[in-house]
């Protein structure tokens, strides 16, 4: 697992070390920037409109956002993470863990090939290399990938984030169809960063190779914010059971329904790695594209269950979404 969960909480993704040598080097480079940084967390807000047009364009600043916490890598550290992330090391942490077979919810996906959907690669706090599931959604930057909060950082734990993100839309059997986009800012929010609740997060991502914006390549997924529970749902992701050990996009359908502590409910067995997929209302399978209104969070067994869970997208993940769109 990438990240410690409270009791009763089995999160879905996996965590495989696979080079430790890389591990060492991950966890050294963190402690040092936190010795000098802080907590590699940095909030910010736009001012108000009155404010900023009273000031002087050089005196405007971003106040802090209490309600979102923001993780941001260097040029470098995004270029390395592309290095880092090679095709053989992808084939090869997938087939470092075997969460089981694959459950009779769980179907291969064999419709319209989900361009918005792929896998988010990364080094979690423990230094080991893993993965989830993330979603390229519309926003006012075309650059915002959608994913689960244990996917950027532990819950309630703000120093112990994660490293060398890059996501993969598209991601299949080892083909990169659009290409590898490195992750600029991880954005989650506070409550769980702090206190392990809201499991939602906001990457947004570089250009990629041809200098080309994540959603003018793969297109996005709508996002609705305090949409009702409920309706037929198809929920996406790259779980670590075997056959397919992470290398093809599983799918369950079904209809979402209300949970406690703020979350909803759908009948999936996902294990492992499909943490942070989409889940789609609305969905049209001839393009592909839906609403999204959760993200596959846990299910309510050991590694997946009967149903899976999410959050219900409210006003901590519209702040997050709001926050990345302007990155």
């Amino acid at each position: 697992m990438p990240a410690a969960t409270p009791p009763g909480i089995p999160e879905l993704t996996s965590a495989i070390p696979v080079i430790p040598a890389r591990a060492a080097r991950s966890r050294g480079r963190r402690s040092t920037v936190l010795a000098t940084a802080g907590m590699l967390l940095a909030c910010v807000v736009p001012m108000s409109v009155s404010a900023a047009a009273a000031a002087p364009k050089a005196a405007v600043a971003k106040a802090p956002d209490p309600s979102v916490s923001t993780m941001t890598f260097t040029v470098k550290e995004r270029r390395d993470a592309l290095a880092y992330w090679t095709p053989a090391r992808i084939k090869a942490v997938g087939k470092s863990v075997d969460l089981g077979p694959t459950g009779p919810t769980s179907k291969p996906w064999r419709g319209t090939a989900m361009k918005t959907v792929g896998r988010l690669f990364f080094v979690n706090a423990a230094g080991a290399d893993t993965w989830c599931t993330a979603t390229a959604v519309n926003s006012a930057n075309h650059s915002v990938v959608m994913a689960a909060g244990h996917c950027v950082r532990r819950p309630a734990s703000p120093v112990n984030t994660y490293l060398d993100m890059v996501f993969v839309p598209g991601y299949d059997k080892g083909r990169q169809p659009y290409g590898a986009f490195a992750v600029r800012a991880a954005v989650t929010p506070r409550t769980w960063a702090e206190d392990a609740v809201n499991d939602v997060a906001a990457l947004v991502v570089d250009a990629d190779a041809k200098g080309r914006k994540l959603v003018d390549v793969v297109g996005g997924q709508t996002v609705a914010f305090n949409r009702r529970v409920g309706g037929k749902t198809v929920a996406f992701g790259y779980p670590a059971t075997r056959p397919q050990l992470g290398e093809e996009l599983l799918h369950c359908t079904g209809t979402a329904k209300p949970a406690p502590a703020g979350e909803q409910a759908v009948p999936c067995d996902m294990g492992g790695g499909a943490s942070g997929g989409p889940w789609l209302t609305d969905f049209d399978t001839t393009t592909g594209k839906g609403v999204l209104v959760s993200v596959n969070s846990h299910g309510d067994g050991p590694e997946s269950g009967t149903h899976m869970y999410g959050p219900v997208l409210g006003s901590a993940a519209k702040a997050v979404y709001e926050q990345a769109q302007r990155g």
